[in-house]
């Protein structure tokens, strides 16, 4: 339950405004929902003002790195060229990269190719060839906050099929975007996400999801995009969290790369794909803060 606050009190928000001229309101809408069983964000969810000007000054690299990325990859050049496209960029901007030693991740970006849903490693002797699809992961720090989000490339001439992957799932996010509205459950988002990865035959896989962040890399809530209508987190204004299904073109099972720790590959070796964008939920809607 909330902690309740004296209406004069200082908001707990950090505004400087009293309570009751600041969140009170607000808070008295979370608790009505939660009373009648709904699951609600914590308050160190709800991003100020300033929070949300240092994760779009933060997105500002992140696109940069992303747009760089989108200019020079080619067939023939490795991933690690990739990977130091985004040191170049992010540390030209003053930035970090988030990705970089993130519970041991070794380098500043995924880079996940085909068959390989997420958290692929950029690698020297990993070359890009014509036809190929790669999701590129990029996340950033700056000042204390973080920015995240991907991008598909397709490198040369690809199939009809690959391409069609490619398009769909980029169309599932925003089916997924159109459903956050204020004051409605995460599930809405995750079942119109889902449904139109279905419609189109494909599946999307269900251990992966999105995350909050923003004053974190990780933050709560976790982001299913298989969950149910009526299920998961009240999205509230000042939320954000990331936008991020992982479609594959085949079944939705998944398995761990062994040697390495982190790269997921679909089980059937078909590919995957995924976009991702970053949204802060608004009083009217969202507004995409990093894509």
């Amino acid at each position: 339950m909330l902690k309740k606050l004296e209406r004069n009190a200082p908001c707990w928000c950090g505004s400087g405004k009293k309570y009751k001229q600041c969140h009170a309101d607000f808070d008295e809408k979370i608790l009505r929902f939660q009373m009648r069983g709904a699951e609600v964000p914590s308050r160190k969810l709800i991003k100020s003002k300033r929070d949300i000007e240092g994760i779009k000054k933060s997105a500002v690299i992140n696109m940069a790195c992303l747009d760089e990325v989108g200019k020079r990859i080619h067939a023939g050049m490795n991933t690690l060229e990739i990977d130091e496209i985004i040191n170049e960029v992010t540390y030209g901007m003053g930035g970090i990269p988030a990705d970089l030693n993130y519970q041991g991740f070794p380098k500043s970006v995924c880079t996940s190719i085909n068959e390989e849903v997420c958290h692929g490693i950029p690698a020297r002797d990993k070359v890009l060839k014509d036809g190929d699809i790669i999701n590129v992961d990029c996340s950033t720090i700056l000042d204390g906050y973080f920015s995240d989000s991907s991008r598909m490339f397709m490198i040369g001439e690809v199939s009809e099929e690959k391409q069609r992957l490619v398009r769909v799932t980029k169309e599932c996010v925003e089916e997924g975007l159109k459903k956050v509205i204020p004051w409605t459950l995460m599930g809405e988002m995750s079942d119109a996400v889902h449904q139109h990865a279905l419609k189109n035959g494909y599946s999307v896989v269900r251990e992966i999801g999105g995350h909050g962040c923003g004053n974190a890399f990780h933050e709560d809530p976790w982001v299913s995009y298989v969950a149910e209508k009526d299920t998961g987190m009240l999205m509230v204004p000042g939320m954000v969290f990331t936008i991020e299904p992982m479609v594959n073109m085949g079944g939705d099972e998944i398995y761990e790369d062994k040697k390495n720790g982190w790269t997921i590959y679909t089980r059937d070796g078909k590919p995957s794909a995924q976009w991702e964008i970053e949204v802060l939920v608004t009083e009217t809607g969202h507004e995409v803060l990093c894509w």
